[in-house]
């Protein structure tokens, strides 16, 4: 157990049986078991308040008969119980001990308190010295403290079995030093934060058998330790300046930060260590080369340095061949000449040059290297490592470094990020799987070769070379590469990738993308529809199943051979020719999704190629002059998804085969926004198309009163949705729907400003109708909607809004804003509406805080009313 462990005394008091020493009185005997029962439930944190008993933390034998009254008694033999309690924490034995008698008194035994601890607590003299007497055989104690002085010379003449001795915080007097050698069984010393003797006379440690001894952060002139079986010393952060060593088994010194002691005092002490293989002399300012040299020829086992802050260490004439850890952090002396002299530790596996300023050039060949830190190197210019095993590489801020070299078969991660002036790169790591040289602004084309097969990288998987500004084009060959990121790179003009296993690629911000190449890649999906400039494409991927092309206006050239592919989006494509989309859906039979929104040059000959793909099921031809939609409607038997906005090519006849010859079967959402159809048109493919659940109509400046269900002709639609049982006042239509088979449920109209007039009776059985927007609609003046299970009805900015009726129970949204009507109208519209649960009437200035006031009233339901008037 090391010397920091906090293990606890036993909270109460042993009761001494008649004749087993001196009695106590009943208040002393009290006393004494307070103070222990309070000092054991302190934690790490604190006061442990579940371990306090119940009144003034006492716990004496009218406590435990209590509890034994209660019926709690665990009656098992005292063998058992050690065992048991063998396994407890001592916050555990605390608890343990107000069970019963027997408990307490096998909780207390002197096995379970061999460690008493002392630290950062009061404690009296009386009181320790009765721990003192009833835990003779503790072999641990840590105290700090004021009374740490008078505490500390009771713990070395009572505690015989003592071996870890800890303490800290206070004044320890000569006296302890002188009596220390008659506690014969210490071999851990340790003081922490604390004057030794009168601070600046010298301090002498003698002991024959002690083996750690830490002295840190302490006062004290001079130290002499003359211990012979000493295998470990620290004086860190001591303000020692003179330091006597008799130690002859001594292998680990620190004397790290002790800025007081002189060069020849450290050169006396480590020399005087001849088994010494640890040494730190860290921001020991006064260290010299010399020093080094005679700490090598006196120690010839030294395989730790840390010299880190040695502003006058150059190593440039030590010689140190076991050495396998060198940290020189900040050494101002270190330089390229150093390097020879590390080159002659061959057994180096670490080593650390941080802040090294002046250090220009590294060139190693260190065969058992595996860890080396090269940060804030502000002018390396060249690093030259042929390390097998080098493992690990810590690299960054470096803005001069120009050339690297790297041989190593280890070597599994390689992170050097931001190296500004970076041009070369030679790379020999038959185990390298990931490289990070984002913003390495200065790396030219020849990285690629690199990283490409016979590189000397066979196993790379993941790449990421972003903002890496200079490179200009991109040849990758790899059989090996999983993922490339480029994102950034914004002088790259072409990009030729052959690397079948590629399954990520990232693109973003490179914006002058000319021509790609991706033959072949393992991809899944792809975008480029962030290169704007991309005119010549080639891809071929036997696994990709999305091509998002959106975007790449310029794009004239491509070639697609992808037999998996399912999604294709070639929106704003504008230079897209027919025998581009012939030969893709040629080599790409499985599309199921097909984006030609404003592909301007496609005509009848590209739509033709669609009876290449038997699975399509959306289709976007928005904003396109096409005249003649027959190969759709011949070839797509199982489209669900047409989209036509803004083809005003399209005659009132164009879609004739879908009302009429019964195209398209399958087809549920049909978009007709911004068209030119006539009204008659549009009318017949509501009635007739009685598949379709999503139509939309939004901008046709065609479409006038929509009066459903009526005698002169107007749409009669009947949406089919299952209705819940017990809506007795809806019979008649629940009738009607058993009947009909239309499924329209969703009709945007926003936009249409021809409407004035919408009429939806109960005679039209629009069952399946959940959501209804006729926003922006100005000249829309009147609406009489009675619709079962309408559940969305937006009116929003219809400013010439002034009659509104409502007969929908289902309406759960109702949004009126910037809308003429008044207020008594929106209290009559809503009084049938159920189930309403959100009215906007923002902007609606017939509207008053009254009347909003009324909404509730007229409308249980309602549970947001959103309006810029105050209640």
């Amino acid at each position: 157990m090391s010397s920091d462990d906090a293990v606890k005394p036993v909270p109460y008091a042993r009761r001494r049986p008649t004749g087993e020493g001196s009695s106590s009185s009943g208040s002393s005997h009290r006393k004494r078991a307070k103070f222990l029962h309070n000092f054991n439930d302190v934690g790490e944190d604190g006061f442990d308040s579940s371990c306090e008993v119940e009144g003034e933390g006492e716990c004496d034998e009218s406590d435990v008969a209590k509890v034994e009254d209660q019926g709690v008694k665990m009656d098992l033999t005292e063998d058992l119980l050690h065992m048991v309690f063998s396994f407890l924490d001592p916050p555990n034995l605390c608890k343990a001990a107000r069970v019963c008698t027997q408990w307490r008194t096998a909780s207390a035994h002197e096995d379970f308190w061999r460690t008493l601890n002392f630290k950062d607590r009061y404690i009296s003299l009386e009181e320790f010295e009765d721990m003192c007497r009833r835990y003779p055989r503790a072999t641990a104690v840590s105290i700090s403290g004021a009374t740490i002085s008078s505490l500390v010379m009771k713990a070395i003449s009572s505690l015989r079995n003592l071996e870890v001795l800890t303490l800290g915080k206070g004044h320890i007097p000569d006296g302890f030093f002188h009596a220390l050698e008659d506690c014969s069984m210490l071999k851990r010393l340790s003081i922490n934060d604390a004057t030794l003797g009168s601070g600046i006379q010298e301090i002498s440690i003698t002991h024959y058998r002690m083996c750690h001894l830490q002295i840190t952060k302490c006062r004290v002139m001079r130290i002499a330790v003359r211990c012979p079986q000493l295998e470990t010393m620290s004086l860190k952060r001591s303000n020692v300046a003179q330091a006597v060593l008799n130690c002859p088994l001594l292998h680990e010194l620190d004397i790290g930060s002790c800025h007081k002691l002189p060069d020849s005092a450290i050169r006396s002490a480590a020399t005087s260590c001849p088994q010494l293989v640890s040494l730190d002399v860290s921001n020991c300012s006064c260290v010299s080369d010399e020093t080094l040299r005679e700490v090598s020829f006196s120690c010839a086992n030294l395989s730790f340095l840390d010299a880190s802050y040695c502003p006058n260490v150059s190593l440039e004439s030590v010689r140190l061949p076991m050495l396998t850890v060198l940290k020189l952090h900040s050494c101002e002396g270190i330089t390229s000449s150093s390097m020879a002299a590390i080159a002659h530790s061959s057994l180096l596996e670490v080593l650390e040059l941080d802040n090294c300023s002046l250090l220009t050039s590294v060139s190693l060949d260190l065969p058992l290297l595996r860890n080396i830190r090269l940060v804030h190197c502000r002018k390396l210019a060249d690093l030259d490592l042929r390390t097998i095993m080098l493992s690990s590489m810590v690299m960054s801020n470096c803005p001069a470094l120009r050339q690297i070299n790297i041989t190593s078969n280890s070597l599994q991660k390689l992170a050097i990020p931001k190296q500004d002036s970076l041009t070369t790169l030679a790379l020999q790591c038959q185990s390298l799987q990931e490289v990070d040289l984002s913003e390495c602004e200065s790396l030219t084309n020849s990285v690629c070769d690199v990283f490409s097969n016979g590189g000397g990288c066979p196993m790379l998987k993941l790449l990421t070379l972003d903002n890496c500004e200079n490179l200009t084009s991109i040849r990758f060959i790899s059989t090996s590469l999983v993922s490339l990121s480029l994102g950034g790179c914004r002088a790259i003009t072409n990009l030729e990738l052959s690397c079948p296993k590629l399954e990520k690629v990232i693109l973003d911000g490179c914006n002058h993308l000319e021509r790609a190449s991706f033959c072949p890649v393992g991809l899944l999906s792809l975008n480029l529809g962030i290169c704007p400039k991309l005119n010549i494409l080639s891809i071929e991927a036997p696994f990709m199943v999305s091509l998002e092309l959106k975007g790449c206006g310029v794009l004239s050239e491509v070639f697609i051979n992808c037999p998996l592919l399912t999604s294709l989006d070639a929106s704003f494509c504008s230079e897209l020719t027919d025998d581009c989309l012939s030969a893709t859906t040629a080599s790409c039979p499985l599309i199921e999704s097909l984006i030609l929104m404003s592909c301007r040059l496609i005509g009848s000959k590209g739509l033709d190629s669609l009876c290449s793909l038997p699975n399509l099921t959306v289709l976007d031809l928005s904003y396109t002059f096409l005249v003649d939609l027959q190969p759709v409607f011949e070839f797509c038997s199982q489209l669900e998804v047409l989209k036509l906005q803004a083809c005003k090519s399209l005659s009132d006849t164009s879609l004739e085969p879908l009302y009429k010859g019964g195209a398209l079967p399958a087809l549920q959402e049909l978009d007709l926004s911004h068209g030119t159809l006539c009204q008659s048109a549009i009318d017949e493919l509501l009635v007739c198309c009685t598949n379709l659940r999503r139509v939309s109509l939004n901008g046709c400046e065609n479409v006038h009163d929509l009066k459903w269900g009526c005698s002169h002709g107007q749409v009669d639609v009947s949406p089919a949705l299952k209705i819940p049982y017990g809506v007795s006042s809806h019979e008649n239509v629940l009738e009607s729907s058993q009947e009909s088979t239309c499924l329209l449920q969703n009709l945007n109209c926003v936009g249409c400003t021809n409407i004035i007039k919408v009429e939806i009776p109960s005679r039209a059985h629009c069952l399946n109708l959940l959501f209804l927007n006729l926003s922006l609609s100005r000249n829309l003046k009147e609406v009489n909607i009675t619709c079962l299970n309408l559940c969305f009805l937006n009116l929003s900015n219809c400013s010439s809004l002034e009659i509104l009726r409502l007969d929908c129970p289902r309406l759960i949204s109702l949004f009126l804003q910037s809308c003429s009507i008044d207020g008594e109208a929106v209290e009559a519209a809503i009084s049938k509406c159920n189930m309403l649960e959100t009215l906007d009437v923002r902007f609606c200035q017939k509207i008053s805080s009254t009347s909003v006031a009324r909404f509730r009233t007229s409308c249980s339901s309602l549970k947001r009313i959103f309006s810029n008037l105050s209640n």
